[in-house]
């Protein structure tokens, strides 16, 4: 992948975040599936972007669980543990949903969904930055 592919994938991403961080500011009371998944779909292709510009280590499919994706991205390379627990904790909402444990939920579980979405970008995009693949 090069630059610029990988340049409108953040800007993507960013703007998929942005918009959703928009709506929290302005006191919108967002439901947790679709901001969760937004979140999800945000950290995936986060994921997808930097392996693809990486090149040298498989590429998930679009669809892939974040998880496996991860693991696709964290061999060989420790570092990317830092947004483990993130990305972890997004894939632990959805368990909650699926078992109808809402009441396992931290508060306001929407706002976290969208905010462990922006520090994921924030590492990723550093990195490719200090890489200087952006």
């Amino acid at each position: 992948m090069n630059g610029t592919m990988l340049r409108a994938d953040f800007a993507r991403i960013d703007a998929a975040i942005r918009s959703w961080e928009e709506r929290l500011a302005a006191g919108e009371a967002l439901a947790l599936e679709p901001a969760l998944d937004a979140a999800t779909d945000a950290a995936r292709g986060l994921v997808r972007a930097y392996l693809e510009a990486e090149g040298t280590k498989p590429v998930p499919g679009g669809d892939a669980d974040l998880l496996e994706a991860f693991k696709a991205l964290v061999k060989g390379d420790p570092t990317w543990n830092a947004v483990r627990d993130n990305l972890r904790e997004l894939v632990y909402y959805r368990n909650c949903l699926a078992a109808d444990r809402a009441d396992a939920l931290p508060a306001a579980p929407e706002k976290m969904a969208i905010r462990l979405a922006r520090h994921v970008y924030l590492y990723v995009r550093t990195r490719c930055e200090r890489e200087g693949r952006l």
